[in-house]
């Protein structure tokens, strides 16, 4: 089910917000609060007024990679945005028609055998398809081998789409939880509902109590046109993460996923007896209201398209009503669309945080 809302093309987060005026930092962004159908206008850094000391974050350690990479097919130019590494030295890639302005067309692969020149003398091989279902995206294979990682280091940069303004250096990209991954993988595009947490704003939510919880889930390339469904991606919840989200829940604290990864991650290690336990591996859960959620109490995430396939993770975290009352709220407010833009936080239960009124003023 998709929303029937049209968002309007000036909602969309043209520049990261620190970038729209003198003094701010990334935490310059709004934050619309749902708890069911009831719905609250905030600055993200009220955050820590909004979540009570208990509360448990899990955030996505996955650092954005430089995943887009200009090739010829013969003498035609194309982007190609690495996606996904598999476990046999193969990554998952996507051809698309550059226009100057971001990668916004795609084009469909192969056929099997067809070569990709890239920069640095490295060719990339298409084999077959990643899914029966679609051609957007291809098992591809590099030559040499071991050349993609330095090649994006090299001559990566991030991806980008026609809504931003311009390119972005890749540190624009990375969230305040990134960490370095062994064999220089990483998200083929970021993680962003973390993006507007600073280290500051860190300190503070941990000096009220509110504890954090680290996963790592590695971002494909998203399906900009059609709105696919997740495809498999590769994650980790190691022990320690598994044990403090175990306690927290025991102790009646809410686990909130910050981005629809961490509530990938976390659904695809919870098992039949609704214990979380240290798991890694690939994971093709696609979290849906039929299926609902067993962990997360709360999402906090990005403003999503109203077809979006994301939106069927909201409505399993929070309900129909409470989704479409919020992204009705995020229009009438002008809200700002995509990566760069506001937050949503998403509450299951309707009791809010025993904040002090003047809290907010401090943030302000």
């Amino acid at each position: 089910m998709t929303l029937t809302l049209r968002v309007p093309e000036e909602l969309s987060a043209r520049v990261p917000a620190e970038q729209r005026g003198p003094g701010l930092d990334r935490d310059a962004v709004r934050l619309l609060v749902s708890r069911g159908t009831e719905v609250s206008h905030h600055a993200f850094t009220e955050l820590p007024c909004l979540l009570r000391a208990g509360d448990l974050l899990v955030v996505n350690t996955s650092p954005t990679l430089a995943a887009a990479v200009d090739g010829r097919i013969g003498h035609v130019r194309v982007a190609v945005h690495f996606s996904t590494r598999g476990d046999d030295g193969r990554w998952a890639v996507e051809l698309r028609d550059p226009d100057g302005r971001g990668t916004t067309r795609a084009r469909a692969g192969g056929p099997a055998g067809t070569e990709v020149r890239l920069p640095g003398g490295v060719r990339l091989t298409l084999e077959e398809p990643l899914s029966g279902q679609s051609e957007r995206l291809w098992w591809a294979r590099a030559h040499p081998g071991a050349g993609v990682p330095g090649l994006l280091r090299e001559f990566g940069r991030p991806i980008r789409y026609s809504y931003t303004e311009r390119d972005q250096p890749l540190s624009a990209y990375q969230t305040v939880f990134a960490l370095p991954q062994p064999g220089g993988v990483g998200s083929a595009e970021m993680p962003s509902a973390a993006r507007p947490f600073t280290a500051r704003l860190v300190a503070e939510l941990v000096s009220r109590g509110v504890q954090f919880a680290p996963i790592t889930l590695h971002t494909g390339v998203a399906s900009a046109e059609v709105q696919e469904p997740p495809y498999p991606e590769r994650f980790a919840v190691p022990e320690a993460s598994a044990r403090l989200i175990n306690a927290v829940r025991a102790a009646h604290g809410r686990v909130v996923a910050v981005g629809t990864t961490a509530v990938r991650a976390v659904e695809s290690a919870v098992g039949a007896d609704g214990v979380v336990r240290a798991r890694e591996g690939w994971t093709d859960l696609v979290v849906t209201p039929e299926g609902g959620v067993r962990v997360v109490d709360g999402l906090l995430t990005g403003l999503h398209e109203p077809e979006a396939s994301h939106l069927l993770m909201l409505r399993a975290v929070a309900g129909g009503a409470a989704v479409d009352r919020g992204y009705e709220e995020a229009v009438r407010g002008r809200y700002l669309w995509h990566e760069f833009g506001d937050v949503h936080l998403l509450l299951t239960d309707g009791d809010p945080a025993p904040y002090a009124e003047h809290c907010f003023s401090n943030y302000r």
